[in-house]
């Protein structure tokens, strides 16, 4: 059985590689955040740390995991944003070469800037803020420095249910708890969803196949953040009692003042061009998703 060392693997990411790997694997999971019973205590920023916990389990591969993904936090966090999500990620690529295993790198559709309606992975990015220069330098540095890797770029990600996802879907869903009858929703953000599990398992085909370099990997479908609300909101069958009224992101400029792009769509070629793409489709994934982690939820 083959060795994986996944470096953050505290958050909904890690949980869904957990799940799809372990039974076919050996892993080590390690968080700064040991907050299940798999996972050991190892912060990937402490370098010395990171080389001897990953040396002395002296895996097959090495996955890195974690970064900062509250874009307002890297905003105001500027350098501990480029040590997490950047000079770790360099970290990770020596020890990778070090030792001479392929590293898996998780990148974002957040690098775009926005101007196009979809990108695919030869796409050049043109990231905006804090946190997408941060992820798309640690992305370049993979590319150019590790000698074989797997760069996968994730959209509007969703997994692991109220313990973990602490994106989109669960903002709504904790509103809904709290028992808002309006949710407000911006329509002029663009985006594809990307299921956690959908993700863990396309990887592990990757590796399987030993098909290296960068890939789009997000759910099919294209569409934007009122169209996920709506159809989320039809899945739970509140279409009558909650009403959904679309906002500018002005609106939320308060709270979410991080320069976001209007389109975050990408579109999975080399998976397809390669036939190897098992990403359902985002309203598939969705339901599935609900279904699996929130069942009770809103009792």
């Amino acid at each position: 059985m083959k060795k994986i060392y996944i470096a953050g693997c505290g958050g909904m990411l890690g949980e869904a590689f957990y799940k799809q790997f372990s039974n076919d694997y050996q892993l080590k999971c390690t968080d700064k955040d040991v907050n299940d019973t798999w996972l050991s205590f190892l912060d990937f920023r402490d370098f010395n740390a990171y080389r001897n916990d990953v040396t002395e389990f002296s895996p097959d591969y090495l996955f890195h995991l974690g970064a900062y993904t509250d874009l307002e936090f890297c905003e105001k966090n500027a350098d501990d944003t480029y040590n997490t999500n950047t000079l770790a990620v360099e970290n990770a690529v020596y020890l990778a070469n070090e030792l001479d295993i392929p590293l898996l790198y998780i990148s974002t559709a957040g690098i775009f800037d926005g101007k196009k309606d979809v990108y695919d992975d030869w796409d050049l990015p043109n990231p905006l803020g804090v946190y997408a220069r941060s992820k798309y330098m640690g992305e370049r540095f993979v590319v150019e420095n590790a000698r074989r890797f797997l760069v996968c770029r994730a959209g509007w990600m969703m997994g692991s249910g109220p313990a973990k996802d602490k994106k989109f879907i669960q903002k709504l869903m904790k509103q809904l708890k709290e028992g808002k009858k309006e949710l407000f929703v911006v329509d002029d953000k663009d985006g594809t969803p990307t299921y956690t599990h959908d993700f863990a398992k396309n990887v592990k085909l990757l590796i399987e196949k030993e098909y290296w370099g960068l890939y789009n990997m997000v759910c099919g479908g294209q569409t934007g953040r009122y169209e996920v609300a709506a159809e989320l909101i039809s899945i739970l069958k509140l279409q009558d009692k909650v009403t959904l009224t679309s906002v500018h992101s002005d609106y939320f400029s308060d709270v979410y003042f991080a320069d976001r792009p209007p389109c975050e769509r990408l579109v999975n070629r080399k998976l397809n061009i390669r036939g190897i793409n098992t990403m359902r489709d985002w309203k598939v994934a969705l339901k599935e998703y609900i279904e699996d982690y929130y069942k009770g939820y809103l009792q």
